[in-house]
């Protein structure tokens, strides 16, 4: 089994080509290696074609009847060969891995403390170490002073009074059935009216359940 230097890698490759992908160890970005064409998979696309052409060949003229057979029992080990994945297209597969993790180390760093391999975006380059190992000392500080500004705010916004209201609830009875009306124009046990009553000597507007105008004194009906 294949082992990449990295943590985690994927492998890309066809019948026709190989390539990977290796990912950086700490935020999983990756590089992916450059394309290598399958020597085999470009054989046996050739034989293929000198498969078609002989076939034809022999169609057309009526011979070559014994270089005909070689032809397709070639192009049949070939379609085995792709379908099955060839022992020299697994030698290819072994040795295109090898040099992609040649190419794709390029762009890594190896960290010395915990032993991970990390892009440049991880790679704390005056320590020498990995970002988790060796925090950026500019990094940090604008972290942490975004933090604590962030605590700052709701701080801030505990402290402050944004309501000043009081805060009551007031419950209206139906005058007629003394029941809860709810916030209804009408009473939802007895349909009784809960418009306020207008005293008509003052104007002022008083409770259904009032008898007497509570700015004139006036005998409400």
């Amino acid at each position: 089994m294949m082992q990449a230097f990295t943590r985690n890698y994927e492998d890309n490759s066809t019948e026709a080509g190989f390539q990977f992908t290796f990912y950086c160890d700490v935020c999983e970005d990756g590089f992916r290696s450059s394309f290598i064409e399958s020597q085999t998979y470009k054989k046996g696309n050739l034989f293929k074609g000198l498969s078609r052409g002989v076939s034809a060949a022999a169609g057309l003229f009526g011979g070559l009847g014994g270089l005909s057979y070689a032809a397709h029992a070639g192009e049949s080990v070939l379609s085995e060969r792709f379908n099955g994945m060839s022992p020299d297209w697994h030698k290819e597969h072994e040795n295109a891995f090898a040099a992609a993790q040649n190419e794709s180390k390029q762009h890594y760093h190896r960290c010395h403390k915990c032993h991970k391999w990390v892009c440049d975006t991880c790679w704390n380059d005056e320590a020498g170490l990995c970002a988790e190992c060796a925090p950026r000392v500019n990094v940090e500080i604008a972290a942490a002073r975004a933090d604590k500004m962030k605590r700052d705010i709701w701080d801030k916004a505990d402290q402050t009074q944004v309501f000043h209201g009081d805060i009551e609830q007031k419950a209206t009875f139906c005058p007629n059935c003394g029941k809860p009306a709810g916030q209804s124009k009408f009473c939802t046990s007895c349909g009784t009216s809960l418009g306020l009553n207008v005293c008509p000597k003052c104007g002022a507007e008083n409770d259904q359940s009032v008898r007497f105008c509570g700015e004139c004194g006036t005998k409400l009906k």
